[in-house]
């Protein structure tokens, strides 16, 4: 499959040489093709790994020996250092001899497209790089990100299983490792907090009545025919919206909200009848906490997807994206980009 997509890459370039077609193929195949080729050597002769390693030199302008000597020290952490190779200076002189024929026959091409689209590439390979690691090692298990990356996204589990096969990847991720909702391109989104949001609607009453209305309408639909006891909301401090809903939906229910901050819950106090019960804890996505429902914030810190596997409740309202459907789900708003998902098991 990777021969078949390094192939078609190379169909790709050829056909449509242009500026994001040379900067996207760059940060795709770096992180993708290259890198599995790193780990894992796709033939079993030692000739034929060469020249397919000079076919992905060629095609990245990247010598691949250079950059399987870097990657490998930065899985074993060691301050990397050139040591010259001869497959590293005949894959330095491809590379070389490439650009004296672009700037022999294409200049126009060459400082016009390919070395701003190069550019772009190699940027964006340091931006990935930045952000994959720039808070400890970091996972995202996003669907489509995984798939058009081949389980990329799965960065811890890789830094602890390095030889693992992709595909097994998914089998590898454990409880404690650190994710992020936003793959690593995008990670910078998580400077934007939804915090400082939460904030934002404490001080105006308009938007809190927005927001209720717009949620109590998605969640009075996702529940409906659904008979809760017992209800447990993760993160419900600051303006707590979804227990002031459920209140009204579920008027039966038990409710707690649970949240490890002391200064969100008295917050949240303030806005929410006696009754209501609070835990001041840190929720742990391994745990099954004793309820019927229980609901996931969006900025839920933990493995996501396995809650959506493996519901630690009988069901399961998770704050979610507008473009991450599960299970009954009903979106809250396109401003908001965001909808909830009821999960159930």
């Amino acid at each position: 499959m990777f021969l078949a997509l390094a192939a078609l890459h190379g169909m790709i370039l050829a056909a449509w040489p242009s500026l994001p077609v040379i900067a996207l193929g760059v940060w795709w195949n770096s992180n993708t093709i290259s890198h599995n080729f790193i780990h894992r050597p796709f033939f079993e002769r030692r000739w034929q790994n060469q020249v397919f390693s000079a076919y992905l030199t060629a095609l990245l302008g990247i010598p691949q020996a250079l950059w399987r000597e870097r990657h490998l020290a930065h899985h074993a952490g060691v301050r990397w250092r050139v040591r010259v190779s001869p497959q590293i200076l005949v894959e330095t002189a491809l590379v070389i001899s490439l650009w004296g024929v672009l700037a022999v026959f294409a200049p126009r091409f060459l400082l016009g497209v390919y070395v701003p689209g190069y550019t772009v590439g190699l940027a964006l390979c340091a931006l990935q790089g930045h952000y994959e690691h720039a808070a400890g090692v970091v996972s995202h298990y996003g669907r489509l990100y995984n798939f058009l990356c081949f389980n990329d996204g799965f960065h811890a589990e890789h830094h602890a299983y390095p030889g693992v096969e992709w595909c097994d990847l998914p089998s590898r991720a454990a409880a404690g490792v650190r994710t992020s909702r936003w793959p690593a391109l995008l990670r910078w989104l998580d400077c934007f907090s939804l915090e400082g949001m939460e904030r934002l609607v404490l001080r105006s009453t308009g938007l809190q009545r927005f927001v209720i209305a717009r949620h109590q309408r998605a969640l009075a639909e996702v529940f409906t025919g659904l008979r809760v006891e017992r209800v447990t909301i993760v993160g419900g401090g600051l303006f707590p919206r979804t227990a002031l809903i459920l209140r009204r939906l579920l008027p039966d229910a038990r409710i707690t909200v649970m949240d490890q901050s002391r200064e969100h819950i008295e917050t949240a106090r303030a806005y929410l009848p006696q009754e209501i019960g609070f835990d001041v804890r840190h929720f742990d996505s391994v745990e099954r906490p004793d309820c019927d429902l229980l609901v996931i914030p969006l900025c839920f810190q933990g493995n996501l997807e396995e809650i959506y596997r493996q519901p630690p409740a009988r069901a399961v309202l998770v704050h979610d994206w507008i473009w991450r459907r599960r299970g009954v789900s009903r979106v809250v708003s396109v401003f908001l980009l965001k909808r909830v998902n009821l999960i159930t098991s």
